[in-house]
């Protein structure tokens, strides 16, 4: 039971990582967490029992560097969802356009990636979308980085977790 896993939210109840039970007990003990959920079973010390904790919160705020999504063709792909920005057809087989050509001082950005089908990239070709009488459906952003990941797996077992993680990790793990 002390390997059973605990999820751990920052102070503003950000998902922070996955702990293990006897991590988190000592977090407990020590007054640097408290517990929001209980597992099943219960822990039994020489003097005490502790219910095993399944959610836990640190009571004071843990400042961590925000990460950048790396631009890579899946993660635009992902930001796109499938969808060629220039006629909106939704596909597996897309390419990636940089929306102002490499070769006309257009870098390699994401606000200048986005995926296109390939009828579409083979008839903007090397112009800009303004050249080629193409428009953007979206306009190309960065994505934003949300939280820590919590593993399908993990989350199929734990319920309890649910109310604690961010709807779009919910909704992309059914």
């Amino acid at each position: 039971m002390v390997n059973y896993p605990v999820l751990v939210l920052n102070q503003n109840y950000e998902p922070l990582n996955i702990s293990r039970v006897r991590r988190a007990v000592v977090l407990l003990l020590r007054r640097k967490a408290e517990a929001l959920e209980n597992g099943s079973g219960v822990i039994h010390t020489a003097n005490n029992s502790f219910p095993i904790p399944s959610v836990i919160r640190i009571l004071y705020l843990v400042k961590r560097p925000r990460p950048e999504k790396k631009l890579t063709r899946i993660e635009v792909l992902r930001r796109d969802e499938y969808t060629c920005q220039y006629c909106g057809r939704q596909t597996k087989e897309l390419t990636l356009d940089h929306v102002i050509p490499r070769h006309k001082g257009g870098r390699h950005v994401w606000e200048n990636v986005i995926s296109a089908c390939i009828p579409c990239n083979n008839r903007k070709a090397g112009r800009t979308p303004q050249e080629a009488g193409m428009r953007l459906i979206r306009k190309p952003f960065i994505p934003r980085v949300t939280g820590y990941f919590v593993p399908p797996d993990y989350l199929r077992r734990h319920n309890e977790w649910q109310k604690f993680l961010p709807l779009w990790q919910r909704e992309g793990e059914d």
